[in-house]
């Protein structure tokens, strides 16, 4: 039976609560600077936020735009939208964009049964490893202010790559760095595009964590799909057991 001696594992809203990290560091963020001078309802700040942000980065994910266009545009859009806001600097963007990520980066809050995922998959002997299109500075900060820094033998990073996930060029730069080997090798992620079929494209067995959308029916089957990170400690023993390392 086939046995897993690596795990690659997206960060963000796989193990890390970012969206639910940054709702809070949002609002913090419109509090700080007073936004609420610009905007009767901070709601509709919020929402402009959401949306925008999840379009930019799904751009940023397919290489179409580069990292300080994403983290400018994402607050001048819904900065633009306030009374006596509409012509927004750059430099205010990147001055919220800075506190943003500061209150961001310091949260500890993790999706619900990551520790004990990865507590079980070390257990288990397996050499785990992020693989992430997060900034590099934030990434190490949130993994370290979760609490999770120590379970991973490799950081492995869209800026130090040279490509985000999806790209063949990811996933070759994390075999490198890992030595880790195609058939031995899982790879775990919330985002069925940037995680799920990068790693099938780079010959990967995948599990996607299905976390948003219960009746999203992936175009690709992958090996395993999930509802919740428990539910993988519970399947992977019974199919592919895990044993220990090299």
């Amino acid at each position: 039976m086939k046995q897993y001696k690596d795990i690659f594992i997206d960060f963000d809203d796989t193990l890390y609560d970012t969206r639910g990290n940054a709702i809070i560091a949002l609002a913090e963020t419109f509090e700080f600077f007073s936004l609420g001078r610009y905007f009767d309802d901070p709601d509709f700040f919020y929402d402009n936020y959401w949306k925008t942000n999840l379009d930019l980065w799904t751009l940023y994910n397919k290489g179409e735009i580069d990292r300080q266009y994403l983290i400018v545009e994402r607050f001048r859009r819904p900065l633009s939208m306030g009374k006596g806001l509409e012509d927004v600097t750059e430099e205010f963007c990147l001055e919220v964009s800075d506190k943003f990520l500061d209150f961001c980066s310091n949260k500890p809050g993790t999706v619900k049964g990551a520790l004990e995922l990865v507590t079980f998959l070390k257990g288990q002997g397996c050499h785990l490893h992020i693989c992430s299109n997060g900034f590099h500075e934030i990434q190490y900060k949130k993994l370290r202010a979760c609490g999770l820094y120590d379970y991973f033998d490799t950081v492995i990073l869209s800026e130090d790559a040279g490509a985000n996930k999806p790209s063949k060029k990811f996933f070759d730069y994390a075999f490198e760095k890992t030595g880790a080997k195609v058939d031995s090798t899982l790879m775990i992620g919330d985002n069925y595009v940037a995680d799920i079929e990068g790693a099938m494209d780079a010959g990967l067995d995948t599990i996607l964590y299905n976390r948003w959308d219960p009746n999203f029916v992936p175009p690709r089957k992958p090996t395993y799909v999930v509802n919740e990170l428990e539910e993988i400690i519970k399947t992977l023993p019974l199919t592919h057991p895990i044993k220990g390392g090299e």
